[in-house]
């Protein structure tokens, strides 16, 4: 510990500063554990410590502030009125302070599972009562040594009323409690606790100063807590599968391994040594082997569902395992040094991007072939700090009233015989979602019917109509496999399955499909996309169309076939296209089945810039206004790509604008969830990741601050700030006992989201979206939350 001495000088050094050190995030328990009023109390589930000078001179206090989540202290406000609001926003509920006295015993603890923690004495609690302040994981390992000693200091003056620059080794050793044993407050004994994420590991160094406990210590202690309570029992590795045989070795390497433990909601140490191996065993099909001293832990293809995460500043991998019976698991290996972990990674991406693709990782170029690397590592994007800026002054102004029970709306009925026959009988659902720009209203698709939902005043959704059948011109029944509002909002343009040559327009004034356009006689559409990111607001008639292998613009102005023949790029080889997304200038970004992104700044034109394919298709894409970020959904993770260009010639220009040089690729930020919430997803649902096509909130004159997209019953939103600064777990979620089948945030706001259930619409407020625990992955709607039923006098089939 007293090698940090020399850390803590300039610390103390600025006395104009009140705040010497602070340990930005945690959580604050109360541990009793001899006393019968309970083991642990969760005081703050999210606090920052900080240690403070107060006006007396050798005086200082250890101050625990909540912090709350974004809407939170809004949101007791409401809930308990103004009195309630003014009480829980007072000092006593918000701070808790402690004078730095020796008295306190204040100390440090790197737990078995990594956890760093702070415990000090109540000194006016029961005796053997403790104050425990759990450090978050993002919380590195110098920072909890730090705030330590600066503790440590802080109590010497105090005690011989002189500075601390004249204390020795010897002085302050006499503040050093660390081996006083510190009991746990983990979720496992604490039921209103949230599981703390496995954090990073300490240098030796620092876990050999501050912990001064043995393995065996902490192992017993472990031991202990769990024994405490019989039904908590640790998640076991399931059997590994038999291992197939190998053509070829691409990476073995030797690792710690560890496994999450769903109870504890940590990362379990399981074996301290043993090799990963990555082979080919046939054509594109590649296995990796983790294998022990005593037993082969596990072995499974390389495919994409392992959602590798490498982090070369804590030397991990994180990954998760899925065995027959479609169990997820989550599991971490501790490489030696950085030199460890690229010969792995190197091999495994290799496998993977191999496997996806289908060609040889020789082939691709270097500058490539680090553009892949880039995107499944933790990456802080260069250049962010006038967007996370914009974001945080964003989150800063103050929110509307909202109605706490936000409403929601739904076809299914109850068993009157008066309401519509419209349950999940019929084998319709929920579909589809459009939401206006240039009016407050949703548009929901379910088989041929199309929900009309206005937005009210206080963010609740309204039924307005139904239309109730959807026909072609002829009087064909469809159910639309497409629609995009269009024209100031006053049409809809749709698709059909059975006719991928043509579009039809529909006038939403009187409900019903008025024109079919014909496109080309052997062109099909694809996929459609707006002339400019805001075009639906305006009377621009024309959009762009894409087939599998074209580019092209349509204009429902012409006679015969409505393409622009002048505006079509078409490309001979097989390059399955598979969605647009344009600017608010009209540039276009092209993505694929095969997962590369083409950036133009005009139809008709070859491509200025294009990005690489990890190899995943790439189900969905959006832009922000300016052209700056370009968003692009996989079906387990969003690729977050910034397109202006840092230096070089074209230094200043997007990527639609000017060709990016070979050697500057854009680095990609790959948008995941932590492998061990992946592994708690599917836990829960039993069905793997597809996430939605993922979204910017969008508004002429907003900046994009967040991103939202669903996955099964869950909805999770990104906050952009944290993203482009490596923040972990920068996300949000929001379970529902349906699949989410569409989702969108309201026009010109990233307060409120728009959710299409199987048989619900609903329109929440963002500040309802809890942090990915265990508490929130498994918890489903209040029946407050539920939602009204629609009667039939509710659904028209006329004019609105």
């Amino acid at each position: 510990m007293f090698m940090l001495r020399n850390v803590t000088k300039y610390l103390f050094g600025d006395t104009s500063k009140e705040s010497i050190v602070e340990i930005p995030q945690g959580q604050l328990y109360l541990v009793r554990p001899l006393s019968p009023k309970g083991y642990s109390e969760l005081i703050f589930r999210d606090a920052a410590a900080t240690i403070r000078r107060t006006g007396q001179e050798y005086q200082y206090q250890l101050v625990i502030q909540r912090a709350y989540e974004e809407g939170e202290d809004e949101l007791l406000a409401e809930e308990d009125g103004e009195d309630g609001a003014a009480d829980s926003l007072s000092t006593d509920k918000d701070e808790k302070t402690f004078l730095l006295d020796q008295g306190l015993h204040f100390r440090s603890e790197i737990r078995e599972g990594g956890e760093a923690v702070f415990a000090w004495r109540d000194l006016s609690g029961d005796p053997g009562d403790l104050f425990e302040f759990v450090c978050d994981s993002s919380v590195q390992a110098g920072e909890v040594g730090t705030f330590e000693m600066v503790a440590i200091k802080c109590q010497y003056e105090r005690k011989f009323k002189r500075p601390q620059e004249s204390a020795t080794e010897k002085d302050l050793q006499q503040f050093n409690f660390t081996d006083q044993i510190i009991p746990s407050a983990s979720a496992a004994t604490s039921p209103t606790a949230e599981a703390i994420d496995f954090p990073p590991p300490k240098p030796k160094a620092v876990e050999d100063s501050l912990a001064k406990q043995t393995k065996k210590d902490m192992s017993s202690r472990t031991s202990k807590a769990r024994s405490s309570d019989k039904e908590v029992v640790p998640t076991a590795a399931p059997p590994s599968a038999s291992v197939p045989a190998a053509t070829s070795i691409l990476t073995k390497e030797r690792a710690e391994l560890h496994l999450f433990d769903f109870p504890s909601g940590s990362f379990m140490l399981q074996d301290p040594s043993v090799v990963a191996t990555v082979s080919e065993i046939g054509k594109w099909q590649y296995w990796l082997q983790i294998s022990g001293n005593e037993r082969e832990w596990l072995g499974q293809p390389v495919v994409a569902d392992i959602n590798p995460v490498f982090n070369f500043e804590y030397l991990s991998f994180i990954f998760n395992h899925y065995t027959d019976d479609g169990s997820a698991y989550s599991w971490l290996l501790r490489f030696k040094d950085v030199e460890t972990e690229e010969r792995f990674q190197e091999g495994l991406m290799q496998a993977l991007w191999e496997q996806l693709n289908e060609v040889k990782w020789t082939k691709t170029t270097d500058d490539d072939r680090q553009y892949v690397l880039d995107a499944f590592q933790d990456l802080t994007m260069e250049d962010a700090e006038n967007v996370a800026k914009e974001a945080e002054e964003e989150e800063q102004e103050v929110e509307e009233v909202e109605d706490e029970r936000q409403q929601a709306e739904q076809y299914e009925s109850d068993e009157s015989e008066d309401d519509v026959v419209v349950k999940p009988e019929d084998g319709d659902i929920n579909s589809q979602l459009a939401v206006g720009y240039k009016h407050d209203r949703s548009f929901v698709v379910r088989g041929s019917k199309i929900g009309v939902f206005k937005h009210t005043p206080n963010n609740n959704l309204e039924f307005s109509t139904n239309i109730s059948k959807v026909e072609t011109p002829g009087g064909k029944l469809f159910s639309p496999k497409k629609v995009m509002l269009h024209a100031e909002d006053t049409d809809m343009i749709l698709q059909s399955e059975n006719n991928p040559n043509s579009l039809y327009r529909m006038d939403l004034e009187y409900g019903k499909v008025v024109d079919e356009w014909k496109v080309h006689d052997d062109i099909q559409v694809k996929n459609f996309a707006p002339e400019k990111k805001f075009a639906q607001m305006t009377g621009e008639k024309t959009f762009l169309g894409m087939s599998h292998n074209a580019l092209y613009r349509i204009d429902p102005r012409l006679s015969g076939n409505k393409m622009v023949e002048s505006d079509l790029k078409q490309y001979t080889s097989k390059n399955a296209f598979s969605t647009a997304a344009t600017t608010e200038k009209g540039y276009i970004a092209v993505a694929s089945e095969k997962g590369d992104i083409r950036m133009f700044d005009k139809l008709g034109l070859r491509a200025k810039s294009q990005l690489p394919a990890l190899g995943d298709p790439i189900t969905g894409l959006d832009v922000s206004a300016d052209g700056r970020w370009v968003l692009a959904t996989c079906r387990t993770y969003v690729l977050l790509i910034d397109a202006l260009q840092k230096d070089g010639k074209n230094e200043g220009k997007l990527g639609f604008e000017k060709a990016f040089a070979k050697d500057s690729k854009p680095q990609p930020r790959r948008l995941t969830l932590q492998p061990s919430h992946v592994a708690q997803f599917q836990y829960e649902t039993k069905a793997p990741l597809a996430f939605t096509p993922a979204r910017f909130n969008t508004g002429v004159d907003d900046k994009e601050t967040s991103i939202i997209t669903a996955t099964g019953p869950f909805i999770v939103t990104w906050n952009m700030k944290k993203a482009l600064e490596g923040k972990r777990d920068p996300y949000t979620i929001k379970r529902y006992e349906e699949e989410v089948k569409a989702d969108d945030f309201k026009y010109g706001s990233d307060k409120n989201v728009i959710v299409a259930l199987p048989n619900e619409v609903n329109m929440v407020a963002k500040r309802s979206f809890k942090k990915p625990t265990r508490e929130s992955i498994m918890a489903t709607p209040r029946a407050s939350e539920r939602v009204s039923k629609l009667r039939k006098s509710d659904v028209v089939n006329s004019p609105y």
